[in-house]
């Protein structure tokens, strides 16, 4: 049953595709006419971006919506080998270009890159009713 349990929750790690390049994001977005979910992330230092991926990325719960997502990495991880030159300015751009000033934050957006709706932070209590919520607005609004 144990390896039952952990093949499952690998894979659903295994099972998100994440761009990591906007543009190629908003093509995507544009052609499926989804909205994008960009994840602005320190994954490797980041503690309540590690438990964000946990409690909700990897749950079936949003697994089964993700798809309704061009979903868009916006990394910022303390290892920065792990990120080409190209990618890290690109990504320092759009943490620019969207004001984040907090880690972990999920902003939706439209093929075009302009705001949907935003939900920054994951706190102690690992409540992602407040995440579901945000997505299911999203979705609503991009009818």
């Amino acid at each position: 049953m144990l390896a039952s349990f952990v093949m499952r929750a690998q894979q659903n790690e295994v099972s998100l595709s994440w761009e990591t390049d906007f543009n190629t994001a908003k093509l995507k977005a544009k052609k499926s006419n989804k909205p994008i979910l960009m994840l602005f992330t320190g994954s490797d230092w980041c503690p309540p971006c590690k438990l964000l991926k946990k409690d909700f990325f990897n749950s079936s719960k949003f697994i089964a919506k993700a798809d309704n997502f061009v979903l868009l990495l916006v990394d910022f991880p303390k290892n920065k080998k792990a990120l080409s030159k190209l990618q890290e300015t690109q990504n320092k751009q759009l943490n620019l270009d969207y004001g984040v000033r907090s880690l972990p934050t999920l902003i939706a957006v439209n093929y075009q890159g302009h705001i949907i709706n935003k939900i920054k932070d994951y706190n102690a209590q690992r409540n992602t009713s407040s995440h579901f919520n945000f997505i299911e607005n999203v979705l609503k609004s991009n009818l």
